[in-house]
């Protein structure tokens, strides 16, 4: 398993359109992908939980990677986020 943590930069916070890219990216790995926000865990390839999450600007999250592909799926989230969110 991989996993790491991040602070959301975005001004909006992991909103809308934002949360369905990042879905469509999670979707693209085969490994199982989960994000857990204030003692929540959720599945990160399903918009609408991501989107009720209400992740904001300032808010701490951390991705959990498990599956074939965990490394290279992991590091592409990060970088993202990094560069999105």
């Amino acid at each position: 398993m991989k996993q790491f943590s991040y602070t959301i930069t975005g001004e909006q916070g992991i909103h809308a359109r934002g949360a369905g890219k990042l879905v469509q990216e999670a979707q693209s790995y085969n490994s199982n992908i989960s994000i857990e926000y204030n003692k929540r865990i959720e599945n990160l390839k399903r918009l609408f939980t991501v989107t009720c999450l209400g992740v904001q600007k300032g808010d701490f999250i951390t991705i959990k990677v498990e599956g074939n592909d965990e490394s290279e799926a992991a590091s592409a989230l990060e970088n993202y986020f990094r560069e999105n969110l």
